[in-house]
């Protein structure tokens, strides 16, 4: 089910309204729990009191952009300014009803309209997956990020492997999901699109190595839930 950048912006319009339940309940939560892990261990591997600017890339409807705020709260840092950036508008107008004060920008990874060295930390969200244009997207990612920056990356990644988890993992995705996801968002087609576009995924492996060639260090690499999800942190060097 191999779509263009445009047919992938187009569906997140039309599931924007409806986007935020569905995850909630497809992911039970957890994905909430991967994210402010997430957060907080890029916190500690920055190890800076003053940030200037967090970049959230693939924002979709705000909830990381929100979670950093209030991570960077908790862990007693000044976050000045957190920039989220996607190419659906129908997403970001979810998101700017939940953060009123945030600083949405409509542009694709591939084409960051930001300067050099500009941004601390960078993240991406179950968003890389869905850039046609991955390799160019993860060298504006190095070119943004200030040296010694934070990239980091959660995302469904394939498994490769053929054991009980993985098994159950394939029949979730691939036969409860769409089946949820359609009865919620009326477009059953849209959550078919994610298990067949996590299959066409590359692996953890082909991650690490793609991340390495731009001059991105991964420093931390995580399966979560049977391997179901997995985070990226990577530094640039």
């Amino acid at each position: 089910m191999s779509r263009n950048q445009e047919e992938i912006v187009s569906m997140f319009n039309k599931i924007a309204k409806t986007y935020d339940l569905a995850n909630r309940i497809l992911s039970m939560g957890i994905d909430k729990l991967w994210r402010a892990k997430a957060c907080n261990m890029v916190f500690s591997f920055y190890n800076k009191q003053h940030i200037d600017t967090i970049v959230d890339v693939a924002c979709g409807t705000g909830d990381l952009m929100i979670d950093w705020k209030n991570i960077a709260s908790n862990n007693t840092i000044t976050l000045d300014k957190i920039i989220g950036i996607d190419p659906s508008v129908g997403m970001m107008e979810v998101g700017k009803t939940k953060i009123q004060d945030g600083i949405f920008i409509e542009a694709g990874a591939e084409n960051l309209p930001l300067d050099n060295e500009s941004a601390d930390i960078i993240s991406i969200s179950y968003g890389i997956r869905n850039v046609v244009k991955r390799q160019e997207a993860l060298e504006e990612f190095a070119r943004v990020l200030k040296p010694n920056g934070i990239l980091v990356i959660l995302e469904f990644t394939k498994n490769d492997k053929n054991d009980l988890a993985a098994k159950i993992t394939n029949f979730y995705m691939h036969r409860i999901m769409p089946v949820i996801g359609g009865l919620i968002s009326g477009d059953s087609e849209a959550y078919m699109y994610l298990p067949a576009s996590i299959d066409s995924f590359i692996t953890t492996k082909e991650m690490i190595n793609e991340l390495k060639s731009v001059g991105l260090e991964p420093i931390f690499t995580q399966g979560y839930s049977f391997d179901m999800s997995t985070t990226f942190i990577a530094r640039k060097i």
